[in-house]
């Protein structure tokens, strides 16, 4: 029977009678002289609410809004989002979000504190004694981007196999070649855990290649509000053995071994992260999740793995115009970057594993046609985050891995110095790939390109009003384009109003919030044809874009690349009627 654990409370911030009386109406920004920590209070006569002076995307400062007129934003200074102090919801990202209340409580002496209430850790029900390892029984091993295969005594676990094959269509391919035998060692394993649906992670041409040999090894995923294999039926990939787990609970493996999976505090629909624990010894990996767990994770693990890279996004190297222009987007790499490994650095440092590996971060845009994305699309080093954790956070161990390299915890545990502790591939492994079979994944891709949907213009109405967005301020402008972007003599040119879900013949008022967004075709259509989600387009650098005025329309690109129906158009019907 699992022991139940209190829920607990603590003091963050008190303030006496005098301090009280100084309280403005509107936003107090505070701060603890005791521990130098944040804090915003907002005040509207009677009514007081109040939060940590952290944004929830990836924990930067807020400041006082000079653009807001109302008196009830802050923005934040590492990525401009805001928030409304006064409802506790971000309005940019509009409609997204809402931060994390502090409980304010008036004694009677009229002071105030502000309390932060801690529910229990999942983790800690049914806590484990650690017990001693052997050399050997609980190993590690890097295979490529963000797959480890685990040897954990009797058991082996792998972790997100994308190991051939493109990602996000065409635009990602795998920067390191994995070894040789990782169609062996998938066939082998006791379980496979897929964080999230992005393909990066859920590699189809991966699965495909397993599902041949093994279609009934065990997969395990979080239950996401978008189911994870919401595409496995369509996709013509045979697996029998998904297992979705709840969040937040154990799931027992043997006597020595567990597993948990969490959802993610900014993206919960779709990220999940995952600590294993092996006979007390608890393995930490955050995946990709921008605050996983909403930021409460287990400290002192034995090994912490996360992203570290940049660059998995469409913005800004794909768009044109404006402020757009490569001046701006190298500052704007360089800073994002450098924001990104001092987070990253920073999570290390507060969590204090006593081994941390940067990983999900090796990709390349390899094809030809993206050799600007590959120039301008500059990521982390892993190894300059390794060198700033060593900064911060003595007594951290870190890894950068190398396929094939194997990192023994018993080892590690009792000597990180041990030259057993992490063993490097052979001398003369490959470990970067040279080339990539390009040529198969970019014809599957243009089958759609003249499929008999695409006959009849129709079909632009029939997508978009399967897709179910409206009523939201938007004119986009879809051009169909070759590989350079230029548009094609006949390829479909169509705007789309979101306000009424209409296709106008010519652009409305240019007052109007517009989008152009010029799609390779192969890419577009086959998106279409399939009902799939737009991270194909987006995060694989499948588009250019080009907006007026230059806002980002979240609601938008959210429902496009989260939000889309599970099932596909019905293009059976629609042909038929059109042939009626």
């Amino acid at each position: 029977m699992e022991k139940s654990v209190e829920q607990t409370s603590k003091i963050l911030l008190s303030l006496t009678p005098s301090e009280v009386a100084v309280l403005r109406e509107g936003i107090n920004f505070l701060r603890n002289k005791r521990d130098g920590k944040n804090y915003i209070l907002y005040k509207d006569n009677s009514v007081l609410r109040a939060c940590k002076n952290m944004c929830k995307h990836q924990g930067g400062l807020f400041i006082k809004d000079i653009e807001d007129l109302t008196g009830r934003c802050v923005r934040c200074t590492k990525h401009n989002w805001k928030l409304d102090v006064s409802t506790m919801k971000y309005v940019n990202p509009p409609e997204s979000f809402c931060q994390d209340e502090l409980v304010v409580e008036t004694d009677v002496h009229n002071g105030l504190v502000l309390i932060e209430l801690h529910p229990p850790n999942p983790w800690d029900t049914e806590p484990r004694k650690v017990e001693d390892l052997t050399f050997g029984e609980v190993q590690v091993t890097y295979l490529t981007h963000a797959c480890m295969d685990i040897k954990l005594g009797d058991i082996r676990m792998i972790f997100d196999p994308w190991l051939t094959g493109p990602a996000f269509a065409r635009g990602w391919w795998l920067l390191h070649e994995p070894p040789s035998d990782w169609l062996e060692r998938l066939c082998h394993a006791d379980l496979i855990y897929i964080s999230h649906m992005h393909s990066d992670h859920l590699s189809y041409p991966t699965l495909k290649k397993l599902a041949e040999r093994r279609p009934n090894v065990p997969i395990y995923v979080g239950k996401t509000e978008r189911p994870v294999f919401w595409y496995l039926e369509q996709s013509g990939v045979k697996l029998t053995n998904i297992n979705v787990v709840p969040f937040g609970v154990w799931r027992q493996m043997n006597k020595n071994l567990r597993f948990m999976i969490l959802m993610d505090g900014v993206h919960p629909e779709m990220d999940t992260c995952i600590i294993v624990e092996y006979k007390g010894h608890k393995i930490l990996n955050t995946v990709d999740c921008t605050r996983p767990n909403g930021g409460k994770l287990p400290e002192n693990v034995d090994l912490m793995m996360s992203d570290f890279a940049g660059g998995a996004s469409g913005f800004p190297m794909t768009f044109s115009g404006g402020k757009f222009t490569e001046e701006w987007k190298a500052q704007f790499i360089k800073t994002e970057r450098k924001k990104l490994l001092n987070y990253k650095a920073q999570l290390v440092n507060d969590l204090k594993p006593k081994i941390y590996c940067p990983f999900a971060g090796y990709f390349v845009e390899a094809h030809p046609s993206d050799s600007y994305i590959k120039e301008t699309n500059l990521k982390n080093d892993p190894d300059e985050l390794n060198c700033l954790i060593k900064k911060k956070s003595s007594g951290v161990s870190t890894w950068t891995p190398k396929p094939g390299a194997i990192l023994d915890l018993a080892r590690m545990l009792k000597d990180p110095t041990d030259s057993m502790g992490i063993v490097d591939p052979p001398a003369g492994t490959k470990i970067f790939k040279e080339s990539w079979d390009f040529k198969p994944y970019i014809e599957a891709l243009g089958a759609a390109v003249d499929d008999e949907i695409f006959l009849y213009s129709s079909w632009v109405k029939e997508y978009y009003n399967w897709a179910g967005f409206k009523y939201y301020d938007l004119v986009i402008r879809v051009i169909e384009t070759d590989d350079d972007f230029n548009p094609l003599p006949r390829g479909y040119n169509y705007l789309v109003d979101f306000l009424n879900l209409t296709f106008p013949a010519e652009r409305p008022c240019h007052d109007r919030p517009y989008e152009e967004i010029r799609a390779r075709v192969s890419v577009m259509r086959h998106i279409v044809k399939h009902g799939l989600l737009w991270d194909d387009l987006y995060i694989g650098f499948q588009t250019n874009l080009q907006r007026d005025p230059d806002i980002y329309h979240h609601q938008f690109w959210n429902h496009f690349q989260i939000k889309l129906p599970l099932t596909p158009p019905d293009w059976k019907s629609f042909l038929a009627q059109e042939k009626h």
